[in-house]
This record gives structure tokens, C-alpha cells and sequence, in this order.
């Protein structure tokens, strides 16, 4: 039976990718993406869809119970998925009050007007599927074992603090009301669509501009790391077969340390230039253009408040119970990264003065 979804955050990095992957793996399937198209939100990445007919975009605010409310009767809504949230921890730390209202006021407000809908109105078959992050189990240390769905939470950061009250606000709508939730937890996403305020397309972008790439601290700071596409492989999985109450993490098996992951996308960008002779025509800034490296242009600066050292991922799991499993390898997954960006410049261009703007 074709679904009618809600798409919270559907303009933003990993919910484009979603809605990509959702519109064609369920093309009878009715898509509303609702987005307040701050900054990192970007209506463009979709137009090819609302030309297409494939979804109905509604720029507006989760927190707007009335709006809300509209979007779900109009389009008989019976699935919302919430990806809508402040990300970014630098962020999180100069100015916490705005995390505080998308991710737990928000969340709460969507919670809310879907249990009115669906517990008190309809009374159909629905699920809300809360998107979250790893960064609610707080830090590893180098021999902890990695998170499970288990793992104590331990919040460092406003915006992870503010991300397991959601967490915690969508447990208890299951557990009080009987509302059908599931919730996902990832590791760091990379790929198409990234915003350039993030560590791998900040990266790309200053090699291509030949600008400083910075690294905090010395770089050790570990992360594993997920392909937005299999990111969105996974929750589609989640939607298809999880079980209502059920949390899920979901990761990619790929524990790199900051500093390695800066030096392996410049060896991949210095060997793009070395193939294709045209870059350094096409970015006459970058080093590769005045004969040296992308390397060249690391800089390490202070490191960040309170910074996490590592965050690691088991994704047993969804592995076990729902057969998901990631197709892309880090080094693969960098690669179609990179490939994607040196293809999409009309995109990623009128970003960075958004990204420097807001900074």
C-alpha cells in the first residue's frame, strides 16, 4: 500500500539524499518535503523532483503546530520522517538557543500533532521514524568498545544534549501514548549535497579555492564514517521492516582519524589534477595549478571546546535483525565524494559565501 510521508529537513544534506533514494526506490508513494530552509537548507537540491511532480515542497517552521497540522490533513499523512535539526557542534557552542528550539521544541511539536492525527483522529497505520546521531553517547576512549543501542547516554555539546532530549521525547511518546516510533542513530555522513561547513566538503572546497584546510588540534580525533546514500539506504530499511519502538544505529565501519582523512582527500584531489590536466584551468587557486600539493595547504588551529575524541559505531544490529549492511568502503565513498563536487560547482559556489556569511 503506497505511503504518504512527511519529510522533516528534506532540504537539508542527508534528507535530499533520502528523499532521492525514496522517490525512486517508491515512486507511488506521496512525499511532502517540510522544510524552514535555514542555512544549510537548500530548495534547489530538490527541483528536479518538484519539477517533476514527484514531491510537494512547504517551506515552514516544525515548531508551528497550525502548520503542521495543515500539511498532515491535507496530505493524509501516515509516515514522518524527522530529519529537521541543528547540526553543526562549533555551531551548538557560540549560540545554543537555536538547538534548543529546532531539536527538542520542534521535535516535541511534530510528536505532538502526529499523536493528535493518528492516536486521537485517524487512527490509521503510521510511524514516526526520528532521525538522531552518535554524539548522544558522548566519547570513546581508544579501547572502549564501540556504541550499541544500549550504550549509556552521555551528551557533551549543546547540540548532542539537545539531540538525546529528542531522543529521549520520542521514547516516551512510544512508551506513554503507543505512538509507533522507531529512531535511527549514524555516524558522521559524507557525500552529495554536503553543506561546505563540514569537515570533508570544507576540505574539498579550500583545496579547489587554494585555502587554508584547517585541522584542530593535532587531528587525532576519531570518527566513523557513513555514506549519505547508504545512510538513507538504512532508515528506508528502518521504515520497510523495522519494529515499531525499536532503535537502530547505523554506521559504516570506517573509524578514521581527522588528520588521515584530510591527507587522504588531498592524495585524491592531487591525483583528480594529475588525471585531468583541465582542473588546474578550471581552479587556477589550487595548489595542484602552481605545481604543489593539497597537503601544502593543512593548518592546524585550536582545538574545539570540549572535544569528543572518538565516536565509533556497532551497526550489528540492523545487520542482524534487517540485513543492511553499507555498500560503500570509506575510500569508495570518498571517491564518488569528489567525483560529485568537481561535477557540481554550480552548487556547492553560492554556498560558500552563505557558509562564511553565517559563520
Amino acid at each position: 500500500m503506497a505511503r504518504s510521508l512527511i519529510v522533516t529537513g528534506g532540504a537539508g544534506f542527508i534528507g535530499v539524499n533520502f528523499v532521492y533514494h525514496w522517490v525512486t526506490a517508491h515512486p507511488d508513494d506521496r512525499l511532502v518535503v517540510l522544510d524552514a530552509l535555514t542555512y544549510a537548507g537548500n530548495r534547489g537540491s530538490l527541483e528536479p523532483l518538484e519539477r517533476d511532480g514527484r514531491i510537494h515542497f512547504v517551506e515552514g517552521d516544525i515548531c508551528d503546530p497550525n502548520l503542521v497540522t495543515q500539511v498532515m490533513d491535507a496530505h493524509e499523512t501516515d509516515t514522518i520522517v524527522h530529519f529537521a535539526a541543528e547540526s553543526h557542534v562549533d555551531r551548538s557552542i557560540t549560540g545554543p538557543d537555536a538547538f534548543i528550539r529546532t531539536n527538542l521544541e520542534g521535535t516535541h511539536n511534530l510528536l505532538a500533532v502526529a499523536r493528535k492525527a493518528w492516536l486521537s483522529g485517524s487512527g490509521r497505520e503510521h510511524r514516526f521514524h526520528h532521525v538522531s546521531t552518535d554524539e548522544v553517547y558522548g566519547s570513546l576512549a581508544p579501547e572502549d568498545p564501540a556504541f550499541t543501542e544500549t550504550t549509556r547516554y552521555e551528551p557533551n555539546s549543546p547540540y548532542s544534549a539537545s539531540k538525546a532530549g529528542s531522543d529521549h521525547l520520542v521514547r516516551a511518546y512510544e512508551h506513554t501514548y503507543g505512538l509507533q516510533v522507531t529512531t535511527s542513530n549514524c555516524s558522521n555522513n559524507y557525500g552529495p549535497y554536503h553543506f561546505p561547513e563540514k569537515l570533508i566538503p570544507l576540505c574539498l572546497t579550500r583545496i579547489l579555492d587554494g585555502g587554508v584546510i584547517p585541522v584542530y588540534g593535532d587531528g587525532s580525533n576519531i570518527r566513523d564514517w557513513l555514506y549519505v546514500e547508504d545512510h538513507a539506504r538504512g532508515i528506508a530499511r528502518i521504515l520497510e521492516a523495522g519494529t515499531p519502538g525499536e532503535v537502530y544505529n547505523i554506521g559504516g565501519h570506517n573509524e578514521w582519524a581527522n588528520l588521515e582523512i584530510v591527507r587522504l582527500l588531498c592524495r585524491v584531489m592531487d591525483e583528480r589534477f594529475a588525471h585531468d590536466p583541465g582542473l588546474a584551468t578550471r581552479f587556477p587557486d589550487a595548489p595542484q595549478a602552481r605545481g604543489a600539493s593539497s597537503d601544502s595547504l593543512i593548518e592546524f588551529v585550536a582545538d574545539r571546546a570540549g572535544h569528543d575524541w572518538r565516536y565509533a559505531i556497532d551497526a550489528s544490529k540492523i545487520e542482524r535483525d534487517l540485513g543492511f549492511v553499507p555498500d560503500e568502503t570509506f575510500e569508495t565513498g570518498l571517491a564518488k565524494t569528489v567525483d560529485w563536487y568537481l561535477a557540481h560547482e554550480a552548487w556547492w559556489r553560492p554556498l560558500l559565501d552563505r557558509a562564511a556569511a553565517v559563520g
